[in-house]
């Protein structure tokens, strides 16, 4: 059997490394140690998945972070410092990122229109900026297991209301998937499998590229 030919991945309507970007919001300590719509642990590897795996796929990364400079809050968590350290981040006081003028340059700066959006808290630092984006016409698509709220509620009552408003939900295995699609990206499988064997997901993976 043979795949059809690589569709075009800059107007593939599924999510690729050349039409999408990746939007990280908030993972400092105060957020991170205030989650409580699922264990933190589990969170903090989701997110620091999902960002490596931006990073091996080479999307464009933004990445925000609430009051570092005004001194009311501590950087991210190094865990993603060591991931993203080499990536700028924006600084802000708005509780929307949306509404910070260096942060929307910096999103229109990617070229991209499909956004992957994880941020702390899910009830307000990722709705707020999802809902904006997708009234400007962005595509939103939210790495759901890699985002928390202070509740389960406030958790699943803001996922509800992004969808609502046309995001769409992923999970990060899904992610990974979505990004490498064809074995035939051969460039990308070594990364891809290393994604899986760090988040944990591989066993699947492996015999079915062990078939391939």
């Amino acid at each position: 059997m043979a795949s059809e030919t690589i569709r075009d991945p800059v107007k593939d309507h599924l999510l690729t490394p050349k039409n999408a970007a990746f939007v990280i919001i908030d993972y400092q300590p105060v957020q991170v140690n205030s989650i409580a719509s699922m264990d933190r642990q589990l969170m903090i590897n989701n997110i620091v998945g999902a960002s490596r795996g931006a990073v091996a796929y080479g999307l464009p990364i933004v990445h925000s972070t609430v009051n570092v400079k005004s001194g009311l809050n501590k950087p991210p968590i190094p865990q993603l410092r060591k991931v993203l350290g080499e990536y700028p981040t924006y600084d802000r006081t708005t509780i929307n990122s949306w509404e910070d003028v260096e942060f929307r340059k910096a999103i229109d700066a990617t070229g991209r229109k499909k956004l992957i959006m994880t941020a702390l808290w899910t009830e307000a630092c990722l709705t707020f900026p999802a809902l904006d984006a997708l009234k400007e016409g962005f595509e939103v698509y939210v790495v759901a297991d890699a985002v928390g709220g202070t509740s389960v509620a406030a958790h699943e009552m803001a996922l509800r209301r992004i969808e609502q408003a046309g995001g769409k939900m992923i999970s990060v295995p899904q992610l990974f998937c979505e990004l490498q699609r064809d074995w035939k990206r051969e460039e990308t499988v070594p990364a891809f499998m290393n994604l899986f064997i760090e988040t944990g997901g591989t066993a699947g993976i492996q015999f079915s590229y062990d078939r391939a």
